[in-house]
């Protein structure tokens, strides 16, 4: 079932041949196994980096267009001789972060990779989603047609598919390695909910399919009077990301429990309510609210209370792999913004929810997904172990996933789930702190080249050869911005939280 509360992207599904973007998906399992298993395969990659998002919400993130950048850790592909890799964005990227990532490949020269690397662009910073851009420039389109070769093997990656990821597909007659949006739903707030319960999961207790702020209040005084000790509960819209989504109903200490109390909560609904993202209204809220639909859950609370995640992917065979485990670093409102995340997760429980990521991860083959997702938990620690509620499934690349491709790429190692251990050639492991969210005003006016030139200075760049250090990410939001992303990889977490305050305090220090 397409979306029906995003009218646009209706209409443009409506127009879409889905048979014929069936068969292009067939013909990507098919070839799959000589496209992945062979290094030395022609292939061509076109990345397209789009948050094909509700870009209001998206507007509330500073430096939302640099987000684009996030996916050049795929650029580490060039490392296979025979790959093209076609990388688009809204506006130019500049070469000194090309370079920067290029030399970081093993074995393969910057200049031979620079021969199979064409890096396009809209020049266009407009709100709109980067999809819809390149749907509107045919020129770019051929352009992009060009470089694939007859015989190809390659695919789209996206970071998450919609309609116009499917229409993008359909003009450049390539496969998306991406979940079908007619499986939109599972995504949805509502419909992760409805997945745990029917596997029998652990979740939050709580409502779904909200449609306004009355079945909010609702909602809201069935938490209470089913727990007259909660002092916080969460609401979130079915399709917001990275918590932008989420507001927080806090219980004020003299609300009576009658009868009347659904009609109190909806009375003082807005003076109760404190919304997650950053200048967005109640108004604005609600009318997204009322739009997408939603969810109403207890806040989850205890004296250890973390926020692991497990990132999956199915390939395009239908073979589901636990990729990774993080513990996630939040905050904003009651704890609900990801700014970054520890691989892998506490050693206590890291199996476990790789467990119950892998148990999803089947039901969801299931159901025909293919891709990345990644499972949100909120644990509590308990007298004889942990308790894990999952309280959301993204159906789409996130924060975690280009962190953990960066240390596989650099690495060249692999996640075993069941032992909570990353694998790497003679037996070493290694650890990362990241973070998208490394931000100051200090840092305003820093270019590309003053950043890489300080952190060449200070000796804290990723070493090749002791496979440490740090690797910087959305370069392009520094300057205007004074944000930027991190990976800090050590051979332990202890070692990757220690490169990762230096960089801080080398940052800090240089811009004083």
């Amino acid at each position: 079932m397409a979306n029906p509360n995003h009218t646009s992207d209706s209409t443009v599904q409506r127009a879409i041949d889905t048979k014929a973007f069936d068969a292009l998906q067939q013909s990507f399992s098919k070839k799959y196994y000589d496209s992945s298993l062979d290094d030395m395969a022609q292939k061509t990659i076109i990345i397209v980096p789009s948050l094909t998002l509700d870009q209001e919400v998206l507007r509330t993130v500073k430096g939302a267009i640099h987000y684009e950048e996030r996916m050049l850790c795929m650029l580490l592909l060039l490392r296979r001789p025979r790959t093209h890799v076609v990388y688009v964005t809204s506006v130019p990227i500049d070469n000194s972060i090309i370079d920067y990532y290029l030399h970081l490949l093993p074995g393969i020269t910057p200049y031979h990779a620079r021969q199979r690397l064409t890096m396009l662009s809209c020049y266009d910073a407009s709100n709109k989603s980067l999809t819809e851009k390149i749907l509107e420039r045919p020129r770019l389109i051929q352009r992009i047609k060009d470089e694939i070769k007859a015989n190809d093997l390659g695919h789209m990656a996206t970071f998450n598919v919609t309609a116009h990821e499917m229409k993008l597909a359909l003009v450049l007659n390539v496969p998306i390695f991406g979940c079908h949006p007619d499986l939109w739903y599972i995504g949805t707030k509502t419909g992760s909910r409805e997945i745990f319960r029917n596997l029998g999961l652990d979740l939050p207790y709580g409502f779904e399919n909200l449609k306004n702020e009355n079945d909010i209040a609702d909602s809201l005084a069935k938490l209470k009077i089913n727990n007259p000790q909660l002092q916080k509960a969460v609401i979130k819209i079915n399709e917001g990301f990275s918590g932008e989504g989420n507001a927080i109903f806090h219980y004020p200490d003299d609300m009576p429990i009658d009868n009347s109390l659904a009609g109190t909560i909806r009375t003082n609904l807005q003076r109760d309510l404190k919304i997650v993202a950053p200048n967005m209204s109640y108004d604005v809220y609600m009318e997204k609210f009322r739009d997408m639909g939603g969810i109403v859950e207890e806040f989850v609370s205890g004296e250890v209370v973390e926020s692991p995640s497990v990132q999956c992917r199915i390939n395009p065979i239908g073979e589901p792999e636990v990729m990774s485990t993080h513990d996630q670093i939040l905050g904003g409102e009651g704890g609900q913004v990801y700014l970054g995340a520890v691989f892998p997760a506490k050693k206590e429980y890291r199996v476990e929810i790789g467990a119950i990521g892998r148990k999803i991860a089947d039901e969801l083959k299931r159901l025909g997904v293919l891709g990345r997702f990644a499972v949100d938990f909120m644990s509590v620690k308990q007298p004889n172990g942990w308790k894990h509620y999952p309280i959301e499934i993204n159906l789409r690349k996130g924060g975690t996933t280009h962190p953990f491709i960066m240390l596989q790429y650099l690495t060249d190692g692999f996640y075993v789930w069941q032992e909570g251990a990353y694998m790497m050639a003679h037996g070493q492991t290694r650890s990362y702190v990241s973070s998208d969210n490394v931000q100051s005003d200090k840092y305003k006016g820093l270019t590309p080249h003053d950043l890489i030139d300080i952190a060449m200075c200070n000796q804290i760049l990723y070493d090749g050869a002791k496979q440490t250090g740090v690797m910087f990410h959305m370069i392009g939001a520094l300057s205007e911005f004074g944000k930027l992303g991190m990976v800090c990889i050590g051979k332990s977490v202890e070692e990757a939280n220690d490169i990762y305050q230096k960089t801080i305090a080398v940052l800090d220090k240089e811009c004083a």
